[in-house]
């Protein structure tokens, strides 16, 4: 089938950076998106993730730095000459056209023949799943159909890459999950390189074969999802993805008890909640903080916990709710504990 990986891209992005006015969107962002991979760009809004789609995409040219596509120069090659796919957060479908008709379209642009035009979008429609629908127009179809029209539309003609800006952002949580689901399918089905611009964290854990984590229009870390969860190299990555516990430790001590940390001796200690556990008496040995219970949420398999240290830090915990003490309540004083194995130092 075409579009296995041999068709996919790589882009090589050196030194980017774009700048509207004296407003600078983006500095010297240097990546490689490797052929057939899914890379996902996160970060805030205003970060400059969907700006860098633009300037992949061609739709900005950037102030500073070049793109190469495969080895060659695209920075100054306009849009329509890129033969990327694209799909915006709106389905942009043409409402007079069956779900056929709309996914024909960019191909009778393309000037193909009328027999591969027909075996394309029979094709297309069934990895889509959209068998039942060939017939509609997008007043009859839900929203997550309409979507699945769009992005069958996007791969119809088989491009290279695959832009995704934010699609899923006006579909309900359920109907997010389904194309979650879909996404990736059809990621492994065709092998396009996909990327992927998104603000929701788990979405981004969900979907990627890496992340690009954006901030203030520099890239700070990119990188497999787990690596970059797990072991984030400064404190706004470990903060944005998740949520993460920060300790001040010096000297390798902690409000008065030492503890075992790898790396430097004195700085911030960071642990993710469901990392850590709880004790109602001072452990013997191993690390370990005195807090007092503020507050506990029941989640089902799991419990949520706020503490509070004696020394006034914030911490919450993910606790499996088979492994907590019956009569647990707000106000009671407990130790939170943890492996240093599962414990970084920003």
């Amino acid at each position: 089938m075409a579009g296995s990986p041999g068709k996919a891209a790589e882009i090589d992005a050196t030194g980017i950076g774009k700048s509207f006015g004296t407003f600078k969107a983006l500095t010297d962002v240097t990546l490689t998106i490797a052929r057939g991979e899914f890379l996902t760009l996160l970060g805030p809004s205003g970060s400059g993730k969907t700006t860098f789609l633009m300037v992949l995409s061609g739709f900005e040219p950037p102030t500073t730095g070049r793109l190469m596509l495969d080895g060659r120069d695209m920075t100054d090659i306009p849009p329509e000459e890129r033969g990327f796919g694209m799909v915006f957060q709106g389905y942009a479908l043409f409402p007079h056209m069956t779900v056929e008709e709309n996914i024909a379209f960019p191909l009778k642009v393309q000037r193909r023949g009328r027999a591969e035009i027909q075996r394309r979008v029979a094709e297309i429609i069934e990895i889509v799943g959209l068998g039942e629908h060939r017939h509609k127009r997008p007043a009859g179809l839900s929203g997550g159909q309409q979507q699945r029209v769009a992005l069958a539309r996007a791969l119809a003609y088989e491009p290279p890459v695959m832009l995704f800006d934010e699609p899923f952002s006006a579909l309900d949580r359920n109907l997010r999950t389904q194309m979650q689901d879909e996404m990736r399918r059809l990621h492994r089905e065709t092998g396009t390189t996909f990327v992927f611009v998104t603000h929701d964290q788990e979405e981004a854990l969900t979907l990627s074969s890496r992340i690009a984590i954006f901030d203030a229009g520099r890239l700070q870390q990119i990188g497999p999802p787990r690596d970059i969860y797990e072991r984030p190299e400064n404190r706004f990555v470990a903060e944005f993805l998740g949520d993460i516990n920060v300790l001040p430790v010096v000297n390798s001590t902690l409000e008065g008890r030492a503890i075992t940390v790898n790396g430097k001796a004195s700085g911030d200690l960071a642990i993710r909640p469901e990392y850590m556990r709880i004790a109602l008496e001072a452990p013997a040995s191993g690390n370990a903080v005195a807090a007092r219970l503020r507050d506990l949420t029941y989640l089902g398999g799991v419990t949520r916990l706020n503490l509070r240290t004696e020394g006034g830090a914030e911490l919450v915990l993910s606790v499996p709710t088979a492994d907590l003490a019956d009569g647990l309540t707000p106000g009671t004083e407990i130790w939170a504990t943890w492996s240093s194995e599962r414990a970084f130092m920003l």
